[in-house]
């Protein structure tokens, strides 16, 4: 005999839908239906996945480098300057790649936020997923992290809540010490998030002469990931003409090797000899971001060279978002 759906009880608080939190798949619905999560409101939330906001960082102050800290950084935080200013008793708003246990925001004990950009987003729209969990946190008791939930439809998007004048700065760091002010007297399940990430963070630089490019060590090469705001069609007609006529590179043994896709933006990717520092690269980035401009004002029909390198380009795109 198949056995009974257990009944929600009669006297459980009903809560709405942007109350329910995201949880496995697999396990019951919070709201109490007696369903797995992705038989009930995870449908919602699987359905929202879909509407995807291409370019959901369009319109913030350095909107590349959100991008870059997004999908390329261990690393890094960022001071946030709010529309409204700070509230009382919030002395500061930190962006930062991954905060603990990875919350997606945390109040600290003297009021500050740190709010987490590498998480997973429950809806398409992670300007606006990123905005419920800024507020929220926020209006948090201090010394407690937020968690996950799915954002209301009609909330607001970090445009709305951020100074469109504000400087985006990103700072990049060596580890994730950042993420407590004492290390040695964090909680033991802290010490451990942070001593795993620390681990698993390949050692980054920003460039300081151009702009949105970072630099990163791996143990087999180096590389150099460089993410632009030039429309991705227009860019790689400019990096084939380059790439036809032997000027791609950034010096000897380096090689233009293909692109991401990312968040709307087109990140140019170049392998750089093990031996190459990211201060060895900054003058060469700077003289290829000359010969760049130069490209990307070319009104001129490609060569079959120069389609022939732009098909190569092509084929070597990898959409991370």
């Amino acid at each position: 005999m198949a056995k009974k759906r257990p009944q929600t009880k009669a006297g459980r608080p009903q809560l709405t839908d942007g109350e329910i939190p995201v949880v496995g798949a697999r396990e019951p619905c919070p709201c109490g239906s007696g369903r797995r999560y992705k038989a009930c409101h995870g449908r919602a939330a699987a359905h929202a996945v879909t509407e995807l906001v291409q370019r959901p960082f369009e319109g913030l102050p350095g909107e590349c480098d959100w991008v870059a800290l997004r999908e390329l950084v261990p690393a890094a935080t960022v001071e946030l300057t709010l529309k409204d200013g700070l509230p009382e008793g919030v002395p500061s708003v930190t962006l930062a790649t991954v905060l603990p246990m990875a919350w997606p925001a945390l109040r600290r004990d003297d009021g500050s936020v740190l709010l987490g950009l590498q998480n997973d987003t429950p809806s398409g729209d992670i300007s606006r997923d990123l905005a419920d969990t800024l507020q929220r946190a926020l209006e948090a008791q201090p010394g407690t992290p937020v968690q996950a939930r799915r954002a209301p439809a009609d909330g607001p998007r970090m445009q709305d809540l951020l100074d469109a004048e504000g400087v985006f700065e990103p700072v990049v760091h060596d580890g994730f010490e950042f993420w407590v002010p004492d290390p040695e007297n964090a909680s033991p399940d802290v010490s451990a998030s942070l001593e795993r990430a620390n681990a698993a963070a390949i050692p980054t630089v920003k460039l300081t002469g151009v702009d949105s490019a970072y630099w990163c060590e791996t143990p087999d090469k180096n590389h150099l990931r460089w993410v632009m705001p030039h429309p991705e069609e227009r860019l790689l007609d400019a990096l084939a003409r380059l790439h036809a006529a032997g000027r791609s590179s950034l010096g000897e043994g380096t090689r233009l090797v293909g692109s991401f896709r990312a968040h709307g933006l087109t990140v140019p990717v170049w392998d750089l000899p093990s031996g190459v520092s990211a201060d060895d690269v900054e003058k060469p980035a700077a003289e290829f971001a000359e010969r760049l401009a130069a490209a990307l004002a070319s009104e001129a029909p490609l060569t079959p060279e120069e389609r022939r390198a732009r098909g190569g380009l092509t084929n070597r795109q990898v959409t991370l978002s």
